[in-house]
């Protein structure tokens, strides 16, 4: 797999999601192959970028099958001119550090009461603890999610600073996806 941190252009449709679940008018796209082998890892990872020379700066998801997908907000496709349907130029290219993630709430508070899970989870990598919280956020019930605080909280306190069994990048479990297009006419609303 040949990783660099130069800059990928490339061409592609603008795609709307079947199912956008928060009402929302975003949009996505799902990275070629190539493009996401030359980043520098198969989960999350941060970019920034420009969209038809747009400027931007936002976190690419795994879409389980070894590449990425990129969510398109509003505001940056109407400051980039672009609609779903649209063909449209993307430049990304790795940022240089990872930026440190959100802790969310729900976990800061069981750290916070968990000193031996603090100091681990404080002498982490970025990375790992972007790991960890995307393990703990993409659980899909919430008696899931505070469950894998818990069990956070017992491996960090244990001295574990990388999340056991969590595939980042969903191609072994499956646990990630990019979202379905809507079919038909990709310009509609």
């Amino acid at each position: 797999m040949a990783r660099s941190d130069s800059t990928s252009r490339f061409e592609t449709k603008l795609l709307r999601p079947s199912a956008p679940g928060d009402g929302g008018s975003w949009a996505f796209v799902i990275l070629p192959k190539n493009v996401s082998e030359a980043l520098p890892r198969r989960g999350r990872t941060s970019v920034e970028g420009r969209l038809n020379g747009t400027a931007f700066a936002a976190t690419l998801e795994p879409d389980g099958r070894l590449s990425h997908w990129l969510r398109i907000d509003e505001s940056l496709q109407a400051a980039a001119g672009a609609r779903p349907g649209d063909l449209v130029t993307l430049e990304i290219r790795p940022v240089a550090a990872e930026p440190e993630p959100e802790v969310p709430d729900d976990f800061r508070k069981a750290l916070a009461a968990s000193p031996e899970a603090r100091r681990v989870w404080e002498a982490t990598t970025t990375i790992a603890r972007l790991d960890w919280i995307h393990w703990m956020t993409t659980a899909k019930q919430a008696k899931t999610r505070t469950k894998r605080i818990a069990d956070a909280c017992d491996m960090l306190a244990s001295g574990k600073k990388r999340v056991c069994c969590f595939d980042p990048s969903g191609y072994y479990s499956k646990a990630f996806r990019a979202p379905e297009a809507r079919s038909g006419s990709l310009k509609e609303p």
